[in-house]
């Protein structure tokens, strides 16, 4: 069984890695962060649809929130003031703004910054990545 709470994220979207990766570095949240291409989903008790929808939040116990809640619960767990955005993230009327918010970031993500065209197409049609070239130029 997990013990701690599962992030899960687009990889293939250069905007939502950035994010994750500014929260990892700066916010620092008690969980684990893992591109939803390399997370078994069956395991977490999501589908690959919803994964590419929206960021999750996973709990131990196998509760998921998606999309703002989700935001809001890695903000929660990220303490200080951080928490205290989290919180009022879950009540009304924030929750409801917060859901519109994420919703369009969410579907314009490949307008923001860090965003590429790729963010924009469903995950089945992106290109695949490219290997990076080995150091000794082979």
């Amino acid at each position: 069984m997990r013990t701690r709470p599962v992030l899960v994220y687009d990889g293939d979207c250069a905007f939502c890695s950035t994010c994750v990766n500014f929260a990892e570095r700066r916010l620092r949240p008690r969980c684990e962060s893992v591109p939803w291409q390399f997370a078994d989903l069956d395991v977490l008790g999501v589908t690959q649809q919803r994964a590419e929808h929206e960021v999750l939040w996973v709990t131990p116990t196998g509760a998921v929130y998606g999309g703002a809640q989700g935001v809001a619960k890695l903000l929660l767990s990220s303490g200080g003031g951080w928490s205290v955005l989290g919180a009022l993230l879950t009540l009304p009327p924030a929750r409801w703004i917060a859901h519109g918010v994420y919703r369009l970031v969410a579907d314009h993500r490949d307008r923001m910054p860090g965003g590429t065209p790729a963010c924009a197409l469903p995950a089945d049609r992106r290109p695949a990545a490219r290997p990076e070239p080995s150091p000794t130029g082979r």
